[in-house]
């Protein structure tokens, strides 16, 4: 499971571009990934979602 390489900000509707590196094991649901808008500079921490939220127990089908 791969973060989007940017998102949209949420104050100023700029692009935060992605500052987590990828863990040697790659991302998981649960992990933290972080964002930093290019225009604003604020910073967002996003939690991973699950692929699959429909599965038991937050696993992937």
């Amino acid at each position: 499971m791969d973060p989007p390489s940017t998102i949209v900000c949420v104050d100023c509707g700029g692009t935060c571009h992605l500052l987590s590196y990828a863990p040697d094991e790659g991302f998981e649901p649960g992990d933290i990934v972080a964002y930093r808008c290019e225009d604003c500079l604020d910073r967002w921490d996003v939690e991973m979602a699950d692929d699959d939220p429909g599965a038991p127990d937050g696993h992937r089908s």
